[in-house]
């Protein structure tokens, strides 16, 4: 009976979200968008193949401009660009993806611990936040990622790693403001210990903040992949839009003329970032409505 009531009251609660989250008009488009690239990304096997990034099969010549046969022309190679950025998308996606959760999951557990035993572990574990937090982001990932082998994992463990502080920070501040509620002190009094008040009590607490900050990071992510792979740090055996976009820098691409080229691919990760972030948005208008972030 318990976990049949559990079970409906979580139903209710995301029958609640999605009512709310619908009148979103810019969330709502943000998460269409989304679904739409994920299921190219998902069918590029089918809609184009593997075969897309050969080079010594490249069906065209070099630096074509678009045509009924190429529809945004092709590289340097004489690959089609647009089989090239359906494929892409499925890296760039998942290096988003895997390196937001990462991140996410870096932050949370710090935040949790460091609110919830306080002290001088608190202490120490906010001064090695604060650390991340005054070094660029990025800066950091270029030199994790310039030290390591190129490779896809290389990327997202570079991301994941130098981007948690701020998730940190906020879920520190909300465990603090969990903990002082009476119910704790009741848990604590009936014998709950550190992990079953982290776990039962406060973690599910902070969740809702820890839905929008992953879906805010994975926006940072694709860009911070995509800077990454431009300034030559990516894995070269793979096809990613920030990739495509490095392979038109050194096709001097901008110097000749050959717009085709660094189109898609920068269209591309502005259309995504800018979906993730109105998701966010709008995520987080829904969990926090005194944001008034406007639908």
């Amino acid at each position: 009976m318990t976990s049949a009531l559990v079970w409906t009251r979580r139903r209710d609660s995301v029958a609640r979200f999605w009512r709310s989250y619908r009148t979103h008009r810019a969330g709502f488009l943000g998460l269409g968008a989304l679904a739409l690239i994920a299921l190219i990304a998902l069918a590029a096997p089918l809609l184009v193949g593997s075969d897309v990034q050969s080079v010594t099969n490249a069906p065209g010549t070099a630096l074509e401009s678009p045509s009924d046969e190429f529809p945004l022309g092709t590289d340097q190679f004489g690959r089609s660009l647009l089989g090239l950025l359906v494929w892409g998308a499925r890296i760039s996606l998942t290096v988003g993806l895997l390196a937001a959760a990462l991140s996410v999951a870096i932050g949370t557990l710090v935040g949790i611990v460091a609110g919830h035993y306080g002290g001088w572990f608190s202490t120490v574990l906010m001064r090695i936040t604060d650390w991340f937090l005054v070094m660029p982001t990025l800066v950091l990932a270029i030199v994790l990622a310039t030290v390591m082998s190129r490779s896809v994992w290389t990327v997202i463990l570079a991301i994941g790693v130098t981007s948690w502080p701020t998730t940190a920070r906020l879920v520190r501040a909300q465990t603090i403001a969990v903990e002082s509620r009476p119910y704790i002190e009741r848990a604590r009094a009936l014998g709950g210990g550190h992990r079953h008040i982290m776990t039962r009590h406060v973690l599910p607490n902070v969740m809702p903040l820890v839905l929008a900050q992953t879906t805010l990071g994975i926006s940072t992510a694709i860009l911070t992949e995509a800077t990454l792979a431009f300034l030559g740090l990516g894995d070269p055996t793979v096809v990613s839009w920030g990739g495509m976009l490095q392979d038109a820098r050194e096709a001097g691409a901008v110097s000749s003329g050959h717009w085709w080229y660094l189109a898609p691919p920068g269209i591309a990760i502005a259309v995504v970032a800018l979906a993730f972030t109105l998701c966010g948005r709008a995520i987080e208008a829904v969990l926090n409505p005194k944001l008034g972030v406007a639908r």
